[in-house]
């Protein structure tokens, strides 16, 4: 295992930087929406739908991969503008047009709770009031009452950090996820097992690799500081460092990769344990 460990560490220290593809994946969360990522990643809604030839939006579930075209493929989906009628809520036209009720909210600068007025006019979507631009993958905060409460994405998926802001996959000479978070706060171990490496790698930050019985290891990479040293022994929720910035994106963002016998895993899938 020990031969294993270097192996993997070597594609590290030797891969140049950076040692992706250029094509990205996203993994779907809940509360995620097609015109959710169309706006984080700058591109139109139909430029998605039409890249990963998804016919309805609504059909999309939290854990599906989906590829997103590059920034220049298309321009944004202008927004359009609504007259608010009378028991139309937040929640109402979120469902109406495939968002959110926080990305209705950030569109239109309201603050949380604000309450819809009849005659009012707001800013929606881009396209006709029926056309559904995003299924949504959640339920929203207030169990689908019908007010204006924000949705408030889940996570389907136990990731090392607890505050994933976004998932996407790696794909190239590493495969892998990258986990989007908030900078500073705790990586966590998925599983019990010794540390057999932890220190800074080039392009990677401060890197811990957890060996698991069963031949699995799993490398936490991204942090700006580290808890563990090699040996120890760490248990699922084991603190094993703080999450850093990544200097090619400015995000705090974690890099997860999962081998066994020295072949990659799908990190989503990995055990957790």
């Amino acid at each position: 295992m020990k031969r294993v460990c270097i192996l993997i560490l070597g594609v590290f220290v030797f891969l140049p930087v950076p040692a992706f593809s250029e094509e990205t994946v996203h993994v779907m969360q809940r509360g995620d929406t097609i015109y959710s990522l169309a706006r984080s990643y700058g591109v139109s809604p139909a430029a998605i739908l039409s890249l990963n030839g998804i016919e309805d939006p609504r059909t999309v579930k939290a854990g599906q991969r989906i590829r997103i075209p590059s920034a220049g493929t298309a321009e944004k989906e202008a927004s359009g503008e609504y007259r608010v009628e009378k028991n139309d809520t937040l929640y109402s036209l979120a469902r109406r047009y495939g968002v959110t009720v926080a990305e209705l909210l950030d569109m239109n600068g309201f603050a949380p709770g604000y309450v819809l007025k009849a005659g009012e006019t707001i800013r929606v979507p881009g396209g006709a009031p029926d056309k559904v631009l995003a299924g949504t993958t959640g339920t929203t905060g207030n169990g689908g009452s019908g007010t204006n409460a924000p949705e408030r994405p889940g996570d389907p998926v136990k990731w090392p950090i607890t505050g994933v802001r976004e998932v996407s996959y790696i794909t190239g000479k590493l495969y892998g996820v990258q986990v989007t978070g908030e900078r500073q706060e705790p990586v966590k171990s998925l599983t019990r097992g010794t540390v057999v490496s932890a220190g800074p790698y080039r392009g990677f930050g401060r890197v811990a690799i957890v060996q698991m019985p069963g031949g699995y290891l799993y490398v936490y990479g991204g942090c700006e500081t580290l808890s563990v040293k090699e040996g120890d022994k760490v248990v699922s929720g084991t603190e094993l460092g703080k999450l850093g910035v990544d200097a090619k994106s400015a995000k705090p963002q974690l890099f997860f990769f999962v081998y066994r016998s020295n072949n990659p895993v799908d990190p989503a899938k990995a055990p957790r344990a």
